[in-house]
Parts: structure tokens; sequence; C-alpha cells
């Protein structure tokens, strides 16, 4: 049987998480079909206590020893918050002003229930912004396609951030090994226009570990160097509200995988169910409640549409808890 290990990060914590701003000293074991467990860290393998402890290195010349902020800039017409609504290079511009490390920029919405695009249609909408904002802050192309991304990275962007885990097109991962791109890799079960029909896990926390695991190891066999890979557990990505409840709660377990985590919640529909507000635009503070609440798990990176609150929010976090020093 497996053992899974997620570090619990505390006041006084000894062991360093990520190499970043937390610490630890217990862990949580888990295993299929039995109880947690709470155990004293050193009782968890040294392979385990290496990959949990480990500092993660800089990916695209962002730290990853802080929380940073990835800007969501949607050129496209029907993303669910904002779709259509502002002109792509403005808002990054906006969005880099703000406190924005990086600006994540997609051609395809990959809302619940959106049909794919064609490849030069996405490409038309992403490059032209690409290239406007180049040399603002670090670019990544929000695509599951290859040939939109070898577009974007010979426009600028130095990162591809793949909702389909590698899983959608498989010359994907030999552009971005060619090119020496960063990636993400993010979980989802299912495409976007079916997959949130009927998602089902047998234990949602453990399928998503092995699932991205799978994909960091699939990466560096294709030529991709792990350092330079972050890993996305997919909220609202084929998974429902008790699905993404169950990851946002334990997601430190992650840290286990070795790679810098991120995390896409902003606005998202668990949010309004949660906070009864049906309209997306107006769902930023429950969405800065999550991000604070990851990023005292040791979460790296988020992505967010309103850059300028939660750089706020994570200012004051830190004010409050001491926990990052310049």
């Amino acid at each position: 049987m497996t053992d899974y290990w997620r570090p619990i990060p505390e006041e006084g914590g000894d062991l360093p998480l990520a190499g970043g701003w937390l610490g630890f000293s217990r862990v949580e074991l888990l295993k299929r079909g039995a109880q947690p467990q709470i155990l004293e860290a050193g009782q968890a393998p040294d392979g385990v206590l290496e990959r949990l402890t480990a500092r993660r290195l800089p990916v695209c010349g962002i730290a990853m020893d802080r929380p940073s902020l990835m800007g969501i800039v949607n050129v496209t017409p029907d993303s669910f918050s904002d779709g259509g609504s502002y002109d792509g290079i403005a808002q990054g511009r906006n969005l880099a002003e703000a406190g924005a490390a990086m600006l994540d920029i997609g051609g395809e919405s990959t809302r619940p229930g959106a049909a794919d695009i064609s490849v030069p249609d996405e490409i038309s909408r992403v490059v032209p912004v690409i290239e406007a904002l180049r040399g603002t802050v670090p670019i990544s192309v929000d695509t599951r396609k290859a040939g939109v991304a070898d577009a974007a990275l010979a426009a600028g962007a130095v990162l591809v951030n793949d909702v389909s885990g590698f899983d959608f097109d498989p010359d994907l991962p030999r552009v971005v090994a060619e090119r020496g791109a960063g990636l993400c890799l993010m979980h989802a079960q299912g495409v976007p226009a079916t997959m949130q029909d009927d998602p089902h896990y047998e234990d949602v926390l453990l399928d998503v570990y092995d699932a991205l695991e799978a994909r960091v190891s699939r990466a560096v066999a294709g030529g991709i160097r792990r350092e330079r890979i972050m890993i996305d557990p997919g909220i609202g990505f084929g998974k429902t509200l008790a699905h993404n409840l169950a990851i946002l709660a334990r997601i430190s377990l992650f840290h286990g995988i070795g790679c810098p985590i991120l995390l896409g919640i902003s606005r998202k529909r668990f949010i309004g169910s949660l906070a009864a507000q049906p309209d997306p635009r107006q769902r930023d503070p429950g969405s800065l409640a999550v991000t604070l609440a990851a990023t005292g798990q040791g979460v790296q990176m988020h992505r967010v549409h309103d850059v300028a609150t939660a750089a706020q929010g994570l200012a004051l976090w830190n004010a409050v808890t001491g926990r990052m020093t310049e």
C-alpha cells in the first residue's frame, strides 16, 4: 500500500517547507482505505523529507521561496469571468503594475462546457498580446496545443500552462523541451466541454497526486528539466464542490512531488456556491480567502484576476504572521 506524506505547516516547525516561508515538525500519513495518522516528521522516510524540505529553484526567474501572483489575461470572448470585457494589452500592463510576477495569456476558454477553437484562431488572439507585453514581466501562455505554444514561445512567452497536463496534444512535450520553456502541468478529469458532467474519484486527493506525479515523470522523461515544472491540482476541472474542498484542505500534500505548486481558484464556481454569489466578478473576497489559506500551506504561485487585491492581502498576511522577510 502506497504511503503519502503531508507536511503540516505550524508555528515553530523546525523543518523548512519546500525551502520557503513555512516550517513543519509533523506530517500526516495518508493511505488509501485507512484513517490518517499524525506523526513526527522524523518518522517519514529520508527521501520523503528531502523532497518536502528542499528549496525550490526559481521558475522563469521568479523566486519560489515566497508566494507570487500570476495575473490572468483572457483574450477570449467567452471566458466565464471576464471574456471580451477588456483590452488584453492594457489589462496585462495594469496587472503587472499591480504586482503580478507573471502574466498568463489565454486565447481559448476552458470554462465548463467550452468548445475547442482552431490553432490559427488561438494564435491570432494570443501572439499580438504576448508581443506587446514582452519585457514587462515573464509571460505564460495558457494553452493545450503544441502549435499555439510554439508560436507563443517564439513571440516572447517563457512558460506553457497546460490545463490538460500533457493529455491533449502529444506533440506539446517536444515543443516545451526543445524551447527550454517553463511548464505548469495541471490536473483535469476530462475535457472542458464535458468535465463537469459526472466527475468521480476513488480518493480525489490521492488520485490527483498520483496523476500529477505521473505527468511530471512523463515530462522529465521527455527532456523537460524538473526544476522548470510547476504543478496545479486543477480546482474546478472535473471536480465537484466536495472534491475541490478535499484538495484545498490538504493541498500541502503536493509538496511531496518536489515541484512548486500553482493554484488557480480565482472567481471559480465553487466560491460562488459557498458564498451565494452568482456573479463571478463579485467573488474576489472569497478568492482572496482561499489564496491566503493556501499561502498558509506553502503554495508558491497564485493565478488571480484581481492582482491588486491579492497583493494587498498577501502583504497584510505577511505583516501579521511575520513569515516572510526581505
